[in-house]
């Protein structure tokens, strides 16, 4: 699998799969009714780092990497993680944390901080704790899910390097 900085034409590709995702409302906070370029500039351009996962050409996935808070608090970052719905199940998700968190300690981020984990996505939090990341906080109700309504948000982290 070869994860690279993502590209116009990348993103171009994964926006049929992102747009699902995000019409799903079963994981993101963003905006179903988005078009492509509010999506350009939210997932690829305010970010510090953005990334696709492709392996034989095809794209499996991407994720975006950025401070979690300014001033004081940019240290820590913050990430997000998409994968196609093809390619699911198949050791994408891992493998861009795994790097994502390699691309972070060489930045000079101390920790990664994932805000608001959906807590029905079960695999997703399993998955984050296998990589070492803790349940931290919850906010209680914090995601208008589509099919059931407000379900509590994990808050995640992961220190990254020894303070």
């Amino acid at each position: 699998m070869d994860i690279t900085p993502i590209t116009r034409d990348d993103f171009r590709a994964f926006w049929p799969a992102f747009q699902a995702i995000v019409k799903a409302q079963e994981t993101y906070a963003f905006d179903p009714d988005m078009d492509f370029d509010t999506a350009w500039r939210l997932w690829c351009e305010l970010p510090q780092f953005t990334f696709v996962a492709k392996q034989d050409g095809e794209l499996l996935g991407s994720y975006y990497l950025k401070p979690n808070a300014a001033g004081p608090g940019d240290h820590i970052c913050n990430c997000g993680y998409m994968v196609t719905p093809q390619a699911r199940g198949k050791g994408v998700a891992r493998a861009m944390c795994e790097h994502s968190q390699r691309v972070a300690i060489k930045a000079g981020y101390l920790g990664m901080q994932f805000n608001a984990v959906v807590a029905t996505n079960e695999v997703a939090i399993r998955l984050w704790q296998t990589l070492g990341f803790e349940i931290i906080g919850t906010v209680p109700g914090g995601y208008r899910h589509r099919e059931l309504g407000l379900v509590d948000t994990r808050i995640m982290y992961k220190r990254l390097t020894k303070a």
